[in-house]
């Protein structure tokens, strides 16, 4: 049986990891970490979480007392680099879902992963990880003059765009082709008054109403165009996957790993 406690846990992620939790037979639900200043702090989980059925309450996230076999973290940069410092105090394990890191704090993670194990993923699907591998089968086979672009959509309180995913997709794509990805990337074209490049990796973003995650990789040419698709219709779906995630992570030497390695696709 693996522990697993939750950082965020009154967020609409924290909520998915509980609900993933319950579901999941050979995990239990440790710890439920939110704020100090949280409404929720001291209140039960099964009041916010019906599909909870025991008294755990919501605990503060900076308690002493903090336990658990493997932690898992989406919340927002800051607060993750918080947590992960106490993660490493108590060497446990942690599963880290937060986008939009900056070098500085990818370093740090990288850092911490010398003292504990670490699973990081831009996304914990199990669709979306295939998708890496067959965007990369698909840009060592298709000519060269194929230009290459990618759509993602999600809900309007994203911050981060392009998204995580749709990154590890053009990074992804950029590995296979042998190129630099920050060369190669093209997030904005308002001011390039030239025709599209064959060597580069364009991106497009929206923003609308409460879109889980959709990401497309196109790959086109004059007279065919290969689309690579993956829609998530709940946050169950990435959810799931971190729970599977930190089962597969307790017990493992120190280290950086992500989805990658946890569903044996390297």
């Amino acid at each position: 049986m693996t522990k697993i406690g939750v950082f965020g846990a009154n967020g609409r992620m924290g909520q998915a990891l509980i609900e993933a939790v319950e579901i999941e037979k050979e995990v239990e639900l440790a710890g439920a970490f939110v704020r100090e200043s949280s409404q929720y702090l001291n209140t039960q989980v099964k009041a916010l979480q019906p599909v909870h059925t025991s008294a755990l309450q919501f605990s503060d996230e900076s308690s002493e007392d903090l336990q658990a076999d493997v932690l898992i973290d989406f919340t927002l940069p800051e607060g993750m680099l918080s947590h992960l410092k106490v993660a490493v105090s108590k060497q446990i394990p942690m599963v880290i879902g937060t986008t939009g890191l900056s070098d500085q704090e990818m370093a740090h993670l990288q850092e911490a992963s010398k003292h504990i194990p670490i699973v990081f993923a831009r996304n914990f699907s199990v669709g979306v990880n295939l998708l890496l591998n067959l965007v990369q089968t698909a840009a060592t086979k298709l000519a060269d003059e194929m230009d290459i672009e990618i759509f993602e959509a999600h809900h309007r309180n994203k911050i981060d765009a392009p998204s995580g995913t749709a990154l590890a997709i053009g990074e992804a794509i950029a590995e296979a082709k042998g190129w630099d990805h920050d060369t190669v990337a093209r997030y904005d074209r308002s001011n390039v008054h030239e025709a599209k490049s064959q060597d580069e990796i364009g991106y497009s973003v929206l923003r609308a109403g409460d879109i889980v995650g959709e990401h497309t990789a196109y790959f086109a040419t004059m007279g065919e165009r290969l689309e690579l698709t993956h829609k998530a219709a709940s946050r169950l779906t990435f959810a799931s996957g971190a729970v599977r995630a930190a089962q597969w992570l307790k017990n493992k030497p120190a280290g950086l790993y992500d989805m990658q390695d946890v569903l044996g696709l390297k």
